[in-house]
């Protein structure tokens, strides 16, 4: 009874796991092409030497690929509107980017599959301890130009200035440094990694929010926003984008809990 119970246990899980195989149209033309946001660690990171991309979006794309039994061709490109351009305009089946009510209209948005947690950079003097203390008069909080946070900020700040700016490393460092800024929002592993080698600087130890991570299709597609939505319910039901998100080692992600068809951020 036992061997049963455990056979009709294996049968359950992978009875109910959704089969992409005729699933072609989401990449019709044999090769599944993803774009993701170079700039975003959270997403993929591509080793200067090598070419080689690792990550968390980057293991999901060739789950699916596998799947639909195609090549899968992973492109890093510069901004989220370049993602959304490079899906809407043809040139790629997927993309990797985070849901911004701002971007909706040229394609289609997944359930969310992942959360990215943003918070703060601040000099290590700064009165500023928590995400509390940031919406203050007089004081000037940056984000780089269109990231998902600086979005957030646009809207929610009432009292400090917002500063967009370049995403540039080393003058985000040296703005901070210098008191030009006095916080730097974006995920969680960016400003660890700006944080690195940089004495002075300390990251504020709670979050704002979590940014909604999605998969988008073009506009129009219901059949390819069924099979992806379903895909992403199938391996987060696996664990396998557990899996993908701890062996991306990146600081700040967790999978989005099962239910999260309507990608929104905090109101």
């Amino acid at each position: 009874m036992k061997h049963l119970a455990i056979l009709g246990l294996l049968l359950a899980i992978f009875g109910a796991q959704p089969t992409l195989a005729d699933d072609r149209a989401i990449a019709p033309g044999g090769t599944l092409r993803a774009v993701y946001l170079a700039s975003n660690p959270a997403q993929a990171v591509q080793d200067r030497a090598t070419g080689a991309i690792r990550g968390a979006s980057a293991d999901l794309a060739r789950e699916l690929g596998r799947r639909i039994n195609m090549p899968v061709e992973l492109k890093p490109v510069a901004n989220p509107k370049a993602v959304i351009d490079a899906v809407s305009g043809g040139e790629a089946d997927i993309g990797f980017v985070a849901f911004e009510p701002s971007r909706a209209g040229p394609v289609e948005f997944s359930q969310t599959y992942m959360l990215v947690r943003q918070s703060f950079l601040v000099r290590e003097d700064s009165s500023i301890r928590a995400i509390a203390d940031i919406d203050r008069k007089d004081q000037n909080i940056a984000g780089t130009v269109n990231d998902s946070i600086t979005l957030f900020m646009k809207r929610k700040l009432r009292n400090a200035t917002l500063r967009e700016i370049a995403n540039d490393p080393a003058e985000i460092k040296r703005l901070l440094l210098a008191k030009e800024i006095d916080a730097f929002g974006a995920n969680r592993q960016r400003l660890t990694n700006l944080m690195k080698d940089t004495p002075g600087l300390r990251l504020l130890p709670d979050n704002l929010f979590g940014v909604p991570q999605t998969i988008i299709v073009p506009k129009g597609k219901a059949e390819v926003l069924t099979a992806i939505n379903r895909f992403i319910d199938d391996v987060r039901a696996s664990g396998f984008l557990k899996t993908a998100i701890e062996n991306s080692g990146v600081v700040g992600l967790e999978a989005a809990p099962a239910g999260s068809w309507q990608p929104s951020v905090p109101d």
